[in-house]
């Protein structure tokens, strides 16, 4: 299996259960790995043998800029939902990180992975 990789993909949303976390956008690190069933892209040199990236993270943001959610858990799992529904990703892992809100952390998150890795 291949596998497409976006790391550090920054966007700023509303995210988190505190009422002072939903008053402005906050930013939220995604680390995006993408598995592809095949190298043929790798043979072809052909985009419309792979899944665009680009098109990929243009989706997500356009997606995040409607949204507002309470847990890194129910974005995590929408973006996981969007790669493999729409772009036919067989696999797909999602890590989100946003600054820690809690005294002494840096940063907190989840890491999900969807679907099956050949």
């Amino acid at each position: 299996m291949d596998i497409l990789f976006l790391r550090d993909f920054r966007l700023e949303i509303i995210i988190g259960l505190y009422e002072w976390e939903r008053k402005a956008p906050q930013p939220v690190l995604i680390d995006l790995e993408i598995g592809l069933y095949d190298h043929k892209a790798g043979h072809s040199d052909d985009i419309q043998d792979t899944i665009d990236y680009g098109k990929v993270a243009q989706r997500i943001r356009d997606f995040t800029a409607s949204q507002s959610f309470h847990l890194v858990e129910a974005l995590g799992e929408h973006i996981a939902d969007i790669v493999r529904n729409e772009f036919g990703a067989p696999w797909v892992r999602v890590a989100l990180r946003k600054q820690a809100i809690i005294r002494g952390v840096k940063e907190l998150g989840i890491i999900i992975e969807r679907g099956s890795r050949l």
